[in-house]
């Protein structure tokens, strides 16, 4: 049985309502014992959150940035649990213009946690006035128009703002600067995604033997949020065969229909492997050249395709462009040259 841990708190949504995934909104921690992986991070945020309840404090501002499903937004409401603090949510997109934010600061509680996601698209005018509001606990409100016009000043609780984003280098300086601490998310270890398949299993209710676990954790890029949904697609296949318990032989089937192989590549990443070698000779490839070649954008290369391929040691980048590396050649059963050395290209 699952331990039974405190429901979260309610959160507030800008924007359209949408109904949260039931199976995400359990798989996710609730606090800092029940977040797998990212060790330092957990350790530094335990401190510094435990200092703050002890002076009767806001946590400074946290600024969290790294790949897309690494967790940002889950620690962001773990924070928020371990501060006994309501979580307001919303994203830079929602915030289409200052009085939206306005009025979203002027109801924050005390030491309230607000998290703003894709923070690298706030709109300057806004972004500006987060400046004070981070710093001073105010809020600047022009009354009127025209000559009429004047400044108000508008006092606000403090509170915790948590900017999330997979673009870090897009952020402007000044906005960085202001928060307090930062941290980056990298791919989880091995061991602290197997560790997550048998933390979602129990909770799922169904049984993963330990080379299934193994078999499901390396392929899923380093990633939980992929890990969960190959862990919801294992159970759907083990349910239609009846089968209580997911094994590695059905883990091997289930993904190869998936088309998802042992490094995690599914059928798309390899394509983007196969391109380089075969049109352009393993490369070196421009960005926007390959993202054309391939029908995507050079954002959704960068930030989806990309970080893996590279983590994985089957990607360069370089001055020149985008380069493949000999492992690449080898998982796909490829000579040097687009050749292929064995006649077939196996998943496992």
């Amino acid at each position: 049985m699952p331990k039974e841990t405190k429901p979260l708190p309610p959160e507030q949504y800008l924007g359209p309502e949408k109904k949260p995934n039931e199976d995400d909104s359990t798989l996710r921690p609730r606090n800092l014992g029940e977040f797998l992986g990212q060790k330092s991070i957990k350790e530094n945020l335990a401190v510094f959150i435990a200092a703050a309840r002890e002076r009767g404090e806001n946590l400074d501002h946290l600024f969290l940035t790294g790949p897309p499903g690494l967790g940002k937004t889950t620690l962001a409401q773990v924070v928020a649990n371990e501060l006994d603090a309501e979580f307001v949510q919303t994203s830079a997109p929602a915030l289409d213009k200052p009085k939206d934010l306005i009025g979203i600061l002027t109801n924050l509680e005390r030491n309230d946690v607000f998290f703003i996601d894709e923070i690298h698209r706030l709109k300057p005018a806004i972004e500006e006035m987060l400046y004070i509001a981070m710093e001073d606990y105010k809020i600047d409100c022009v009354i009127g128009q025209g000559p009429g016009a004047r400044t108000l000043q508008l006092p606000i609780q403090p509170f915790t703002l948590v900017g999330a984003t997979t673009k870090a280098g897009n952020v402007s300086g000044p906005l960085i600067s202001r928060f307090g601490i930062t941290c980056r998310f990298s791919f989880y270890e091995e061991e602290d995604m197997e560790a997550i398949v048998r933390r979602s299993a129990g909770i799922l209710g169904i049984g993963v033997n330990p080379d299934a676990a193994v078999l499901l954790s390396r392929s899923a890029r380093g990633t939980p949020r992929i890990l969960n949904r190959l862990l919801r697609r294992m159970r759907d296949f083990a349910q239609f065969q009846g089968q209580p318990v997911i094994t590695r032989q059905l883990v091997e089937e289930s993904l190869t229909r998936l088309e998802i192989d042992v490094l995690g590549l599914e059928k798309y990443d390899r394509e983007i492997l196969r391109i380089i070698i075969e049109r352009y000779g393993g490369g070196p490839v421009g960005a926007d050249t390959l993202a054309i070649s391939i029908g995507e954008s050079s954002d959704t290369l960068e930030d989806y395709y990309e970080p893996y391929l590279i983590q994985a040691g089957l990607l360069r980048r370089t001055s020149r462009g985008r380069t493949v590396t000999p492992l690449a050649y080898e998982h796909l059963g490829l000579r040097n040259g687009g050749d292929r050395e064995n006649g077939q290209d196996g998943l496992f």
